[in-house]
């Protein structure tokens, strides 16, 4: 059975020690110590630990929530910081890291491991949401020309004009992409394909709906028509201003 591997950040060598004994007798390998920001970024890299425990206040020209910063960046590896400090200040200045836990100084081995235990569980389900978002960057891809999108659909890439697409419907975790008289179903989110989607050609009109603005008939009784189809799309009330806006510079 493989046990989480926790990577050790404390300067005072001593404390660290003792961490790594509690570490041990708790169930978790320690995949490394050291006092140094610096290092402790390289260890990261080196290492990929499952977490890393990381005093706040290091003596090193890298503090600790720097290196919090650049692990949490570049490898999204869960942090949890350990410091003797628990005022306003030093909580909220250690927030932009965003550690997955704040261990204060002295602590027992039960909330030691209740932080661990927390943080690992919270840093698994991360991962599953950067797994999806890779996935959906599969799924779904900008052509080179930056005219088209490439969809996944049965197996296979399938090439897609922005010209062709008529609007953007949400299905729960997914999209359906209506194109002339056809559509396509892929995973993700609206703002994911908002972000996609070229801002001048199209416009999020209701937070389940994205339509391609020259393909407006009309606009009757709060919906949008769709030319062609005749379909009939709502528009959502704080949608509205902006999308009456946008419409009179056309």
């Amino acid at each position: 059975m493989n046990h989480p591997r926790i990577l050790v950040v404390e300067d005072e060598a001593l404390i660290r020690k003792d961490i790594e004994r509690s570490l041990t007798l708790l169930g978790y390998d320690v995949a490394g110590s050291t006092g140094d920001g610096q290092e402790a970024v390289s260890l990261a890299m080196e290492q990929k630990p499952d977490m890393v425990l990381m005093d706040i206040r290091l003596r090193s020209a890298m503090t600790g929530i720097e290196a919090a910063k650049v692990i949490r960046t570049s490898t999204g590896i869960p942090v949890v910081f350990l410091t003797a400090f628990s005022e306003d200040s030093t909580i909220n200045e250690a927030k932009v890291a965003e550690p997955l836990g704040y261990i204060v100084k002295p602590f027992t081995e039960a909330a030691l491991r209740s932080n661990i235990e927390i943080a690992l569980f919270k840093g698994g389900e991360e991962a599953k949401l950067r797994m999806e978002r890779d996935r959906l960057l599969r799924s779904v891809s900008k052509g080179q020309d930056d005219d088209h999108i490439f969809i996944k659909h049965k197996g296979r890439a399938v090439r897609i004009a922005f010209r062709d697409i008529m609007h953007v419907e949400a299905l729960k975790d997914y999209a359906s992409f209506h194109v002339s008289d056809r559509r396509y179903v892929v995973h993700g989110t609206m703002q994911e394909f908002e972000a996609m989607l070229p801002a001048g050609d199209f416009l999020r009109i209701h937070r389940s709906h994205i339509i391609r603005l020259d393909r407006i008939q009309s606009i009757d009784d709060g919906d949008v028509v769709m030319e062609g189809s005749g379909k009939r799309i709502p528009i959502g009330r704080t949608y509205m201003s902006r999308l009456l806006t946008i419409i009179q510079q056309l």
